[in-house]
């Protein structure tokens, strides 16, 4: 090979040598031009350290994953689409005369923003697709943020260090719901007016304070003049830019506190086994990041959504059976239709509406639950070890009957919101649904436990089984002494790891503090201890595994004999 030594420095950086041919390559001058601003940024940031930093972080190879990565991507998407429609609406409740480019609604009194998003859906260019989208993403983003922390929830990803996330993700989750509900509000047509009403109602439903919130939020009498302009604020202004801080901060601490991951050989709470953000991980999340935009605009060209113009604008005369507002935020309108009749007290000439209030107090109780439960799950178990291994959920059976519990328990609300159209759909009487639905709201949740807890009980009884004595092969053979046995098939390592691979916990006892007592909150940490581990099934024990290994080794010793 022939070798030429460059004349100057620049030369030395201006050509290199192929192995094939002996024949320089000159870089591409926009290769040179990006690299020359690269080195110009990472000269002032020193970012070139944070992304070799990033770059080596190593991503869990999981389906179970990307449930958090459909989440941002539907957000990366909400924003796109969020941004071109905002160049084209109008947040205002001034009231005009529509004479646009759908004839049924040609005339009618409607306020300024219906009448921009009419004119958004059919006579701005691509506008009707664009309004499909944002909508479609914006439902796609926060049913994948509720099914990443059921993961989370059910693999006790959330334990040490990473309670604070997830308080973090539930925060996401909120926002994501008020987001949600003040872009499905903004048209100002019957569905969203009604929506409305509803929340107006509940404020107004506060003592004290609850005329004050609902002056602040419409501006005076609902429907007010204001309530747009002050939720449109709140949905391209401030409810974003928190989404966004939320975001980074929940990313941050998951490169700061490494990724969970399923237990395996080679896996241990120092040895996350994975690929590497760069370059592997994140040609991957590109590629992905497409597909998820792809099948949002495939379902948002196919499937109409919110079609305002069948509605027109907001009327309390029209309402009728089927007004509901979007699947997520159901469980709330659920929640009022199940209270019973006759809640209002009147105490000292004003009306307390106990039928509004219990509801919120049950929500807010629940919600608060969920926030906390990290914390609440430490203190009970006594836990202070970090994790980076996700549990199987049938080995944690009391916190995944928990989560069954409040799944059904949001199923019986969330149903609860449709009851009217059960009613009309199946003609059955109104009374009668609510009746059936109280039933699952209020017994529903505690049978979904029990049920649940004893599945789990009873799959950790037959994961022991399997451990110790292998998968049944259906093969019988006779012994030398007449007995009749069925030769199991052994387990692989993997197999066994994921089986043995958990942690025994024993319910906290009740310790007196330095004076020698016995607080009552000791007393109540020790009682909820012994419910979270009551009938727990310890894992297999190595001296446990070794005899059954023998006593396999003896009878199959035998079984060759025999043969």
């Amino acid at each position: 090979m022939i070798t030429t030594t460059p004349s100057s420095s620049d030369d030395a950086h201006e050509f290199s040598y192929a192995e094939a041919g002996n024949q320089p390559v000159r870089p591409a001058k926009g290769m040179k031009f990006f690299g020359a601003a690269a080195n110009y940024v990472d000269e002032r940031t020193s970012m070139s350290g944070l992304v070799k930093e990033v770059g080596r972080k190593i991503f869990p190879d999981h389906w179970s994953f990307m449930l958090g990565e459909v989440a941002l991507y539907s957000f990366v998407v909400i924003l796109l689409s969020g941004t071109f429609l905002t160049f084209f609406f109008q947040p205002s409740m001034a009231e005009v005369t529509y004479q646009g480019s759908y004839v049924p609604l040609k005339g009618i009194q409607m306020s300024a923003a219906l009448q921009s998003t009419l004119n958004i859906s059919f006579d701005v260019r691509g506008g009707l697709l664009f309004r499909q989208i944002h909508h479609w993403a914006a439902l796609l983003f926060i049913a994948a943020i509720g099914l990443h922390m059921l993961r989370i929830f059910f693999t006790g990803a959330f334990r040490k260090p990473r309670e604070l996330n997830w308080f973090i993700g539930f925060v996401l989750f909120i926002l994501a719901l008020a987001e949600g509900f003040t872009g499905y509000s903004l048209p100002d047509d019957l569905l969203s007016g009604n929506g409305l009403r509803i929340i107006d109602g509940m404020v107004k439903g506060i003592p004290v304070v609850g005329v004050w919130i609902s002056y602040l939020l419409f501006g005076g009498e609902f429907p007010g003049t204001a309530i747009v302009s002050r939720l449109y604020s709140l949905h391209i202004m401030l409810l974003p830019a928190l989404l966004i801080a939320m975001l980074g901060a929940h990313l941050l601490l998951l490169v700061i506190n490494k990724h969970t991951q399923w237990a395996g050989p080679g896996k241990t709470n120092d040895n996350v086994v994975g690929v590497p953000v760069m370059p592997v991980f994140a040609a991957k999340a590109g590629g992905f990041f497409f597909i998820v935009f792809g099948v949002i605009v495939l379902i948002a060209s196919l499937f109409t959504i919110n079609p305002i113009w069948t509605y027109g604008p907001y009327d309390p005369s029209p309402v009728s059976a089927g007004t509901q507002p979007d699947w997520y935020i159901g469980f709330a309108d659920g929640a009022l239709r199940l209270v019973p009749p006759h809640w209002e007290v009147v105490w000292g000439g004003y009306t307390v509406s106990f039928n509004i209030l219990v509801p919120i107090a049950v929500l807010l109780f629940l919600l608060g639950a969920v926030a906390l439960y990290p914390f609440i799950e430490g203190w009970v178990t006594g836990d202070k070890r970090e994790h980076h291994i996700l549990d199987r959920p049938r080995n944690a059976p009391t916190r995944t009957g928990f989560g069954a519990a409040f799944m059904t328990l949001y199923a019986a609300l969330w149903g609860a919101a449709s009851s009217d159209l059960m009613a009309t759909h199946f003609k059955l009487s109104i009374d009668q649904v609510i009746h059936v639905m109280q039933f699952f709201a209020v017994i529903g949740p505690f049978i979904a436990f029990w049920v649940t807890k004893r599945v789990c009980l009873g799959l950790q009884k037959k994961d022991r089984e399997v451990a110790l004595h292998g998968h049944e092969s259906g093969r019988i053979v006779r012994l030398p002494g007449g007995e009749f046995i069925e030769v199991h098939t052994p387990l692989d390592k993997y197999e066994l790891w994921t089986l043995t691979s958990f942690n025994e916990y024993e319910p906290l006892l009740a310790r007196p503090n330095e004076k020698g007592v016995i607080t009552p909150i000791e007393r109540v940490r020790a009682s909820l201890s012994g419910f979270f581990f009551e009938d727990r099934i310890s894992p297999v024990t190595p001296s446990e595994l070794e005899a059954a290994h023998a006593h396999s080794e003896h009878h199959e010793v035998e079984a060759g004999a025999s043969h």
